[in-house]
């Protein structure tokens, strides 16, 4: 089978690296070679972390986006799967990936900023909220919702996160039965 990239994008705290786990778990359990990176993780490892302009503002978090990019392009060339957990939320990385990674597929988890607040679980939106940070994705930086998402998982509390793995693994996958989806 040919290797993917499968971009898993939302705002903080729309449960993409909880769903990225979900399908990493599922393919591995099929004996794919897999590899999961997470927003948060990389931002830590390429020393993104300190909340400031230069790493949180928009020119910043595209740079920042398209490291990612290059380096599932590198992983996937190698024949690993890749999916990652990203916000990532700017069209031109959205439009580069499409042209750049080879069996791109792009997952779009669209949840109401209301709901995002009641979660926050990094307590992103209560910081923002207080006045203490800045360059928040959805709210005072402009994002921008992918045009061409490969699947939309609009949010619904009723909708399982087994199902939705499932449902990504079916929409890219020939044969569906080696992975045990309908």
């Amino acid at each position: 089978m040919n290797s993917k990239v499968i971009w898993i994008t939302g705002l903080s705290g729309a449960g993409k690296s909880t769903l990225s786990h979900e399908i990493v778990l599922k393919l591995r359990n099929f004996g794919m070679p897999v590899v999961l990176l997470d927003g948060d993780e990389l931002r830590e490892l390429l020393g993104a972390v300190t909340m400031n302009t230069q790493n949180h503002g928009r020119a910043g978090r595209i740079d920042l986006a398209m490291r990612y990019s290059y380096l599932c392009q590198m992983l996937s060339k190698q024949g690993v799967t890749v999916v990652i957990a990203t916000i990532s939320l700017f069209g031109e990385i959205h439009d580069w990936n499409r042209r750049n990674l080879p069996e791109y597929f792009e997952v779009y988890l669209k949840v109401p900023i209301k709901i995002l607040q009641d979660r926050d679980p990094k307590g992103i939106y209560r910081k923002f909220n207080s006045g203490e940070i800045q360059n928040v994705a959805g709210l005072d930086l402009v994002i921008d919702e992918p045009e061409y998402a490969d699947i939309v998982f609009d949010y619904d509390k009723e909708q399982k996160l087994g199902d939705m793995a499932d449902m990504v693994i079916k929409h890219i996958y020939d044969d569906k039965s080696t992975f045990g989806v309908k």
